[in-house]
C-alpha cells in the first residue's frame, strides 16, 4: 500500500515537473507580441525659409496568426538637430489615424485600436516646423511611441524616423588630396537616413566630380543606416548569454556593454557567440588573440555602439551593412563608377567590406590609409579615388 502510494506521489511529481517543463517551453517558444513597423514615406512637403512640413506613414502590421494586439495608445516626439540655437524655433506633430475600418475622430484623439491578426493599420504624421531662420536646421529625429496591449501584457514600443533638413550642393571646386598613387576628394552630402538609397546618393553627389576611371567609396556604417540597421537600446533586451560576457571585453569595444552584446546574439544566435568566446579565450591564452571575432562572423567587427557614430545615430546601435557586394555591383551598373563599401579607421586600418571586380585591394588601402572621410561630424561618407598611376589597377 505504502509502495503504491509512494509510486503514485513519484508519477505525480513527475508529471507536475515535465507539465511545468513543457509550459516553460512553450512559453519561450511562443511567438514577440510585436507589430511590425515600417515608415519608409516621408517627405518635406514644405521647404520654405520660415516654415517647413514633414509629412509622413507609419504602418503597423500585426504577423501573428492567431492573437490579435491592441494599439491603445500612439504619441509622437521631435527633436531638432541644428548647427545654431534653436531659440526661436517652435514644432508641433499631429497623428491622424488612418484605419481601415475606422474613420479618424476630428479633434485627434487616438482611439485605442485593435489589430487582427494578419492585418495592418496606418497613421499620418505631421510636423511642422516655423521659425524666423530655419537654414541652421540639419535633422528631424521623430520618435513614434506607441502602446501594445496584448497576451503579453500592456507593452511601450518605439520607432525611429530621422528626416534630413538641409541638403548641400556639390561643389566642384573642392580641393584633391594627394596620395601616393591617387587623388582623392572627400565628398559632404545631407545627414543620411533608411530614406535614402546608395545608388541615388553617388549619382547626385558624386557623378559631378567623377570622370572615367575613378572610384568611390562608401563607409559601411552610412550604408547601414541607409538600410535602416539601427536599433535604440530600449528596443534590445540583453539576455543570460550578453549580460555575462560583455565584461570580458575591452571598454573601447563596441561588444563591451549588453546591449552592444546582444545586438550581435540577436544576429548570429546565443550558442555562437558563447562558443566563440570560448574558443577565443583559450587561443588568446595560446598567443593568438583575435580568434573571437573571426568565429563570431564580420558583424562581430561591425557593430557600432552608443557614441560610435554622428547624431542623431550616436545614441544607436549601428549594425553592419548587409549585402554589401550586391550595392557595389548595382552602384557600378547605374552610374558607372567602380565601387567598394569600406571602414576605416584613423589607425591606418582599412577593411574592403565589397568591391566591385576591377579594384585592386591593395591600391585601395593606400588611397584610404589616411583615412580622408574622417571619423567625427565631418558628414563626407563617400570618397572619390581618381588614380595618377600610369598604370591604375584594372
Amino acid at each position: 500500500m505504502l509502495e503504491s502510494l509512494g509510486i503514485g506521489i513519484g508519477v505525480a511529481i513527475l508529471g507536475g515537473a515535465l507539465g511545468g517543463l513543457a509550459l516553460e517551453l512553450q512559453y519561450r517558444l511562443r511567438p514577440a507580441m510585436q507589430l511590425d513597423v515600417t515608415a519608409k514615406e516621408w517627405n518635406l512637403e514644405v521647404y520654405e525659409p520660415q516654415r517647413y512640413q514633414i509629412v509622413g506613414d507609419v504602418t503597423l502590421r500585426n504577423p501573428l496568426s492567431r492573437f490579435e494586439i491592441m494599439v491603445p495608445e500612439m504619441q509622437c516626439q521631435v527633436t531638432l538637430l541644428s548647427s545654431a540655437s534653436l531659440a526661436g524655433i517652435t514644432s508641433t506633430i499631429q497623428i491622424i489615424p488612418q484605419h481601415p475600418d475606422a474613420p479618424a475622430r476630428a479633434d485627434n484623439y487616438w482611439f485605442a485600436y485593435i489589430v487582427k491578426s494578419g492585418k495592418t493599420t496606418q497613421a499620418e504624421i505631421r510636423v511642422e516646423i516655423l521659425g524666423a531662420d530655419l537654414s541652421h536646421l540639419q535633422a528631424a529625429w521623430i520618435q513614434i511611441r506607441y502602446v501594445t496591449y496584448s497576451p503579453a501584457g500592456r507593452e511601450s514600443q518605439v520607432s525611429h524616423v530621422v528626416v534630413p533638413l538641409q541638403f548641400p550642393t556639390p561643389d566642384t571646386s573642392q580641393r584633391w588630396r594627394p596620395t601616393p598613387k591617387a587623388d582623392v576628394l572627400p565628398i559632404r552630402t545631407h545627414l543620411l537616413t533608411h530614406l535614402d538609397h546608395p545608388v541615388e546618393v553617388v549619382r547626385h553627389y558624386v557623378l559631378p566630380h567623377a570622370r572615367k576611371g575613378d572610384i568611390v567609396t562608401l563607409g559601411e556604417t552610412p550604408v547601414a543606416i541607409m538600410q535602416g540597421r539601427w536599433r535604440h537600446p530600449t528596443q534590445i533586451r540583453p539576455g543570460w548569454v550578453a549580460r555575462r560576457l560583455c565584461y570580458f571585453f575591452l571598454p573601447t569595444s563596441s561588444l563591451a556593454t549588453a546591449c552592444g552584446l546582444q545586438a550581435l546574439v540577436d544576429i548570429v544566435g546565443p550558442l555562437r557567440v558563447l562558443s566563440a568566446f570560448v574558443i577565443g579565450a583559450v587561443a588568446k591564452v595560446l598567443g593568438q588573440p583575435g580568434m573571437f571575432y573571426r568565429l563570431a562572423g564580420e558583424q562581430a567587427r561591425l557593430i557600432d555602439d552608443v557614441t560610435g557614430t554622428l547624431p542623431p545615430y550616436d545614441q544607436f546601435i549601428v549594425l553592419g551593412p548587409q549585402h554589401s557586394q550586391q550595392i557595389v555591383d548595382q552602384i557600378r551598373q547605374e552610374t558607372g563608377l567602380s565601387a567598394a563599401i569600406v571602414d576605416v579607421n584613423d589607425l591606418k586600418a582599412v577593411k574592403i567590406l565589397a568591391a566591385t571586380a576591377d579594384i585592386t585591394p591593395a591600391f585601395l588601402i593606400q588611397a584610404l590609409r589616411t583615412n580622408p572621410a574622417g571619423n567625427a561630424d565631418e558628414q563626407t561618407p563617400l570618397v572619390l579615388i581618381r588614380p595618377t598611376d600610369p598604370h591604375p589597377p584594372t
